[in-house]
């Protein structure tokens, strides 16, 4: 900064004009706080414009450095001078006044931070969804006849990378990320085998495809979460090419520890929370239990209706079959059979329409495809993310809250134990080491007090990330929708195709409807 303002020389108002306007969270001023203060001083665009150019502003704030010194380039406007960081080196020793009113008025032009900024999520769904999509591609390595270990390929569109992971190596990430973002919504893992009465169900090939689906849904979730996303261990996932992805990862949250202990207003949470936080979060939780429940039987339907269309490929392909069949049968017939020729006849005919019921047949098949990754993927993404959330309830019920009533349990029993020490003559040096352990224990209880509301905090946030995440209820529909559409002329067009050439089977359109 020319001219670099000493905090020691600047005037008391100054300083209290600062104090006025400056965040609460920390010692910055925002810059949309700064700009309502210019629309205070009379001075022409022109002017307002040269005096911006010379402020630092980083990340949407300015420091209280920078603060002063557009303070002092203000005055100098105001009085008809050029607001220039070089005039300001003349006057460093005794900076000019501006005209801005009562400090105490000025109040009113800060941001209200329990609504507008750092409680409130500025997301939209095509926000979150553009962040990233990441890609997991099975490349089985075969040992022996039997399939022993499973890699696979991870490539993230916004890092523009491939990289290889294991299951193992998903597990660690999934149990760091579950260590740093305790009060986030962290999606569950698959499991890593199949488990026990599944086996007579499904086989090993669609449980694998069923692991490697729900990884990527994992891993999406993961990419696009306003938090994770900009997160170090996010990234090195995504993009660390080395040996050993696990042992980097963990040093990683060892050098970052936890989100409470890197938020920079993870201490002043408790400051943005509104007074009916608990009410707020107990409707909040009714509503998406009731959501989950009805996203559930959704994605149930739709996986029948996937499931019957493959059912009905296979119908059709063995329906053909069987026409095939009846058609190559070459048993003579009975003289006494009246339709001798005419038999002899259609049974040729037949032969062919194994070949009309086989793209029948593909064509149900590719709509049970189109029903299973274009609906129930997206539905099955979603509930991943529901049941995430009401994991994350759960945990600040279980985690925080039980902690602390542990600690303060603790505590009361110290403190009798202490009253009981200075009643009882006892030797001073276990008097000052129980005084020295219930200091510890207050000390706990108050950073269990902050992690309390930072959870509260958080657990506001995610909820409010559920209902961003809301609208893709209509990205379920459309692709629903548009997968019948698709399915359904497709096939009409086969059957189309198919009608004529019944025409020659029957005599007189006997058996088929006259076209209209």
């Amino acid at each position: 900064m020319a001219g670099e303002i000493n905090e020691g020389s600047v005037p008391a108002y100054y300083r209290e004009v600062y104090e006025a306007i400056r965040c609460r969270a920390d010692e910055r001023v925002q810059v949309e706080v700064f700009q309502r203060l210019l629309q205070r001083t009379d001075l022409s665009k022109t002017v307002l414009g040269q005096i911006a150019e010379h402020v630092d502003a980083t990340d949407g704030f300015l420091s209280k450095l920078s603060f002063y010194k557009a303070l002092a380039l203000i005055a100098l406007a105001q009085q008809g001078k050029q607001p220039s960081p070089k005039l300001l080196e003349n006057c460093i020793q005794e900076l000019p006044k501006p005209q801005l009113g009562e400090p105490r008025e000025l109040r009113a032009l800060r941001m209200q931070p329990a609504q507008e900024d750092v409680l409130m999520m500025s997301q939209t769904l095509d926000k979150l969804l553009a962040r990233d999509t990441v890609q997991v591609e099975l490349i089985p390595e075969k040992k022996g006849l039997f399939l022993k270990h499973v890699e696979y390929q991870v490539t993230s569109q916004r890092y523009k990378i491939s990289v290889y992971r294991r299951y193992s190596d998903f597990d660690v990430f999934h149990e760091v990320l579950l260590q740093r973002f305790a009060y986030r919504v962290v999606p569950a893992l698959p499991p890593k085998r199949m488990l026990k009465g599944v086996l007579t169900s499904i086989s090993e090939r669609e449980f694998i495809e069923g692991r490697r689906r729900a990884l990527g849904r994992f891993i999406n979730l993961v990419a696009r979460h306003p938090f994770f996303s900009e997160d170090e261990l996010v990234k090195t996932f995504l993009t660390f090419s080395g040996s050993d992805v696990q042992t980097k990862l963990r040093d990683a949250y060892k050098k970052m520890g936890d989100e409470f202990m890197t938020n920079r207003i993870a201490t002043q949470a408790k400051e943005y929370l509104p007074a009916d936080i608990q009410t707020q979060f107990s409707t909040s939780r009714e509503l998406i239990r009731n959501i989950h429940n009805s996203f559930l039987k959704l994605r149930d339907r739709a996986e029948k209706m996937a499931e019957r269309s493959k059912e009905n490929a296979t119908d059709l392909l063995m329906f053909g079959k069987e026409l095939s069949t009846l058609g190559s049968d070459a048993s003579p017939l009975p003289s006494l059979a009246s339709s001798q020729s005419t038999w002899g006849t259609l049974r040729q005919s037949l032969k062919s329409l194994s070949v009309e019921f086989a793209v029948l047949s593909d064509k149900a098949a590719q709509q049970g495809r189109r029903e299973e990754d274009d609906v129930v993927e997206k539905l099955n993404l979603f509930l991943d993310l529901l049941q995430s959330y009401r994991d994350l309830c759960e945990r600040h019920e279980k985690g925080v809250l039980h902690e602390h009533q542990r600690a303060l349990h603790k505590y009361s029993v110290m403190k009798r134990q202490m009253m009981s020490a200075t009643v009882q003559p006892k030797e001073q040096a276990s008097v000052e080491q129980l005084e020295s352990r219930i200091v510890q224990q207050e000390n706990a209880i108050q950073t269990m007090e902050l992690r309390n509301y930072f959870s509260l905090f958080c657990l506001h946030q995610e909820t409010q990330l559920i209902f961003t995440y809301l609208p893709i209820t209509s990205h379920i529909l459309g692709a629903f929708v548009n997968s019948q559409v698709q399915g359904h002329r497709e096939m009409g067009e086969v059957w189309t195709e198919l009608q004529p050439k019944l025409g020659c089977l029957f005599g007189g359109n006997n058996g088929l409807k006259p076209s209209i």
